[in-house]
């Protein structure tokens, strides 16, 4: 099993689910981009829906990244996600 497929594995559903629609969606643009100095089939508003498309997609995956990936880094005015807990034993009487 590819290094791929693990982590394919390891996301969640919604991951997967942008993850695939991202790859769609790069292939339809790149298949409707037309050839250097032919017009664009798609209208100005279109090409602007793809773009928040691609932009929403990406903000998504960033939220769902933050939540699973604990290695990034935390912020001091972030807050603890962690207690240290001190464990000593008490003093004998």
């Amino acid at each position: 099993m590819s290094d791929e497929d693990k982590q394919a594995q390891d996301l969640t559903l919604e991951h997967r689910i942008l993850i695939r629609v991202r790859k769609v969606l790069a292939s339809v643009v790149r298949d409707v981009t037309p050839a250097p100095g032919r017009p664009n089939p798609l209208s100005p508003n279109t090409i602007e829906d793809i773009r928040d498309c691609f932009a929403l997609i990406s903000a998504r995956e960033r939220e769902l990244a933050g939540k699973q990936n604990p290695d990034l880094p935390v912020y001091a005015d972030e807050g603890a996600t962690t207690r240290i807990v001190d464990f000593k034993k008490p003093d004998p009487d």
